[in-house]
């Protein structure tokens, strides 16, 4: 579906996490990554742009290229050529005939959108999450500014040795951190809130304290509700955080870091507003049984979003995969 709408564009940003690097080794991820690639380069043409714009998952992809800054501050935007480092250098290649670029943190796509993977909100979520947990606890090991950060390198000094951890472990032995979509934080969750019986009363009452716990401890402020309204508007205000902190003044920001696609017709405009900027999330493109719920035809996580951004006004939602789902709406 993705192949046959992209000729009526002229772009495509693919905004973050299009390697999987931890859930098994970098050859895995890539030879994963290769048929698919190839085809929307194919597809997209040598008249057409593709931007990479790394995200938490794939980190390294944009690891190497920071590591060799020399007086740059970060919004990098650069075309790939020969001799980038590897393995951007081989999703370059494989996406020709294709112009390609990579940008990080993020872009703007027309003076008043930007767009970044968004990873950057879990420094500031309220759930307490592997990744926030970590970011709260290397904040003190590198002594963040008690005003917290205020720049792009500001959240790399905290989050990059998070992912490079994560990633080492993966390329060590798939199995810690799980070998699907269904990471630590995630099978975590799934635990908390699908309990029952003894089990779930327990845990019921001793989440509360632990999370009070992490928060005397100074690696909050954290939130012990996991429901999902809450689990959407903390990512929301971790992102309208950022955008606030880096002053990106844009009409339309565009996410897609949380995996909750939106804002949908049933969702509170008022969510989706940061500071006078208007939030879209591009949703999931992975196929996440446990997020479903009980209509997963319908379900804001369901896969398949992506934004369409025209010459002027508001980026439109839509999700490519509906057709083959009659009775879904987006």
């Amino acid at each position: 579906m993705l192949l046959e709408a992209l000729p009526r564009f002229g772009r495509l940003v693919l905004l973050g996490d299009v390697l999987e690097l931890r859930h098994g080794p970098l050859r895995e991820a890539l030879a994963a990554a290769e048929p698919v690639l190839r085809a929307v380069g194919a597809a997209l043409g040598p008249e057409r742009e593709v931007v990479i714009v790394p995200g938490n998952h794939d980190h390294r992809l944009a690891r190497s290229w920071l590591e060799r800054r020399v007086d740059e501050p970060l919004g990098l935007a650069a075309e790939i050529e020969p001799g980038a480092p590897e393995p951007l250098a081989t999703l370059a290649g494989w996406l020709a005939p294709a112009r390609v670029r990579a940008a990080y943190p993020g872009l703007w796509l027309r003076e008043d959108v930007y767009a970044t993977h968004g990873h950057y909100g879990d420094r500031h979520t309220t759930v307490p999450m592997l990744e926030r947990l970590g970011a709260g606890l290397m904040a003190r090991v590198v002594r963040e500014d008690a005003g917290g950060p205020r720049r792009a390198e500001d959240y790399e000094a905290v989050l990059a040795p998070i992912y490079a951890w994560i990633d080492a472990v993966a390329q060590a032995d798939a199995r810690v951190l799980g070998e699907s979509s269904h990471g630590p934080s995630t099978r975590a969750w799934r635990t908390l809130t699908g309990a029952r019986g003894v089990r779930g009363r327990a845990l019921a009452l001793v989440f509360p304290a632990v999370v009070a716990g992490l928060n005397c401890a100074g690696l909050g402020p954290l939130n012990s509700d996991l429901s999902g309204t809450e689990l959407r508007r903390a990512g929301l205000r971790g992102f309208g955080e950022v955008l606030g902190r880096l002053d990106v003044a844009a009409r339309y920001a565009i996410f897609g870091h949380t995996h909750r696609a939106g804002p949908l017709p049933r969702d509170d405009p008022g969510d989706w507003s940061a500071g006078g900027t208007q939030i879209l999330n591009t949703g999931s493109w992975v196929h996440e049984p446990h997020f479903l719920g009980d209509r997963p035809d319908t379900s804001p996580y369901r896969a398949g979003f992506a934004a369409v951004v025209g010459e002027a006004g508001a980026p439109e939602l839509v999700n490519l995969l509906d057709g083959l789902s009659p009775g879904a709406q987006a």
